[in-house]
């Protein structure tokens, strides 16, 4: 188990060394969307509560080790300052003289922001020097950075067994909610998994049909499924090479007592774009020319049906290409129909991954669910059951 803030003791005077996703979406030096910097918000007020020293430790873009002028964290010093209602003070390096300088003119409840990790080489290669200078700096560790927790990188994984570590509000707030989904889930438990390839969930549904009660299957990587059954997909993005892993797949949940949903209609268009004529048709009546686009109203209806009766739902990708109307009706659907039970306590509803997230924006339901992971990477490799770095040395 790991330790969480309320554990920590006394802070006052202590530097907190707060691992942080701020890789936020810059478009000229401007952020674009802060929802990265306001999920740190509540750990860095606890802290500051607290009389501690907040030093902020996070990365932005990729530069490989090396200073790059353009992926410097500076810009978002005074935004995160506007958020915070006071100042955050920022440092040219996360390490060494300037680094240390610049923490030692602070005093309790003092906020500073340290420059892009990343601009070391030591943060992605988790080499032991740069972890160690990185402790010099603080008196503990705290991660609120969930996001992070899949690359075992100095700032997530060497250098919480150098301080006393912590999981930070957000971190904290996710992992209780993935334990609910997953860990000691309520049953029944229903998952939806969509997108387009089958190839990169693969060791996702493996992982799901072990442990799910029920199992529905959208988006592209349905086809898949569909052509596995001897079902003709017409033009339709399909990985054919694939059948023998969907058959598999089918093979296992059947033992393992998880129910799959399929696709039992589909709305089809011969074009991929907006106001292009489409249809809904049975699974029978796909034509040559045709392109799957979205699961069709009675597929929905079945899945909200199943929906009703079960106590938990995890859901990773959307059932159709919902950035186009109106191939985007059986998601909005669906998403609605969840949101309105998590809303009145008759579901769990957790959900996560990039185009989920754009998904259930999309459908206006985000604040309805239980719990909407903003975390991508970590989320899925969380799914397929692999054991997340960041996480496994908070609990060490």
């Amino acid at each position: 188990m790991f330790k969480t803030l309320d554990q920590a003791g006394d802070l006052m005077g202590k530097r907190a060394l707060v691992r942080v996703d701020f890789n936020v979406p810059l478009q000229d030096g401007v952020i674009s969307d802060d929802t990265r910097l306001r999920a740190a918000l509540p750990t860095i007020e606890v802290l500051r509560k607290a009389g501690a020293i907040v030093v902020l430790l996070a990365h932005f873009d990729r530069p490989k080790g090396k200073v790059v002028a353009t992926m410097s964290l500076e810009p978002v010093a005074e935004p995160l300052a506007a958020l915070i209602g006071a100042p955050v003070a920022f440092a040219s390096d996360c390490i060494g003289p300037v680094a240390q300088a610049a923490i030692a003119a602070l005093t309790p409840g003092d906020v500073i922001l340290l420059e892009n990790l990343r601009f070391h080489a030591g943060e992605e290669a988790n080499a032991p020097d740069f972890a160690k200078a990185l402790a010099q700096l603080g008196d503990l560790y705290v991660n609120d950075a969930f996001s992070a927790a899949h690359r075992a990188h100095a700032s997530t994984e060497a250098l919480a067994h150098l301080l006393p570590a912590y999981a930070g509000q957000a971190m904290r707030r996710e992992l209780e909610a993935l334990e609910l989904a997953l860990g000691k889930p309520q049953r029944p438990v229903l998952g939806i998994v969509g997108g387009s390839k089958v190839s990169t969930k693969l060791d996702l549904l493996m992982n799901l049909v072990g442990r799910l009660d029920h199992l529905a299957i959208g988006g592209g990587m349905a086809n898949t499924f569909l052509f596995a059954q001897g079902i003709e997909v017409g033009s339709s993005f399909c990985e054919k090479d694939l059948a023998n892993t969907a058959r598999e797949i089918m093979a296992m949940a059947k033992t393992k007592g998880c129910a799959l949903l399929l696709p039992i209609d589909v709305v089809v268009a011969e074009k991929m774009e907006a106001g292009a004529p489409s249809r809904t048709c049975g699974l029978d009546a796909i034509a040559p020319l045709d392109r799957i686009l979205d699961a069709g109203p009675k597929t929905a209806e079945r899945l909200i049906s199943v929906m009703q009766s079960a106590k938990t739902l995890i859901w990773n990708g959307p059932l159709g290409v919902f950035e186009i109307p109106p191939f985007d009706a059986a998601t909005v659907a669906a998403a609605k129909a969840a949101a309105a039970l998590a809303k009145s306590g008759k579901l769990i509803a957790v959900a996560g991954g990039g185009d989920t997230v754009s998904a259930l924006a999309h459908a206006g339901v985000t604040d309805d669910f239980s719990f909407v992971s903003t975390a991508g990477g970590a989320f899925l490799e969380w799914m397929e059951g692999k054991t997340l770095p960041g996480i496994a040395a908070l609990e060490a």
